[in-house]
């Protein structure tokens, strides 16, 4: 399966607590880390929920 690498580009403050927990269940806390995972459907379903807090490169 494809890999995707997801990068956090803005804060979560001011956010809704499903966001940050989103934010939070794909390993990203702070501004510039960036974590890969496998793109599953889950995944890409997080990834669309605060796609406007993140940048996403398929590898």
């Amino acid at each position: 399966m494809a890999k995707v690498k997801i990068t956090q580009v803005k804060s979560v403050i001011d956010r809704s607590k499903r966001q940050k927990a989103t934010m939070q269940a794909l390993g990203l806390t702070k501004i510039n880390k960036s974590v890969e995972h496998e793109a599953t459907p889950q995944i890409m379903g997080m990834i669309k929920a605060v796609d406007h807090l993140i940048t996403v490169e398929h590898l």
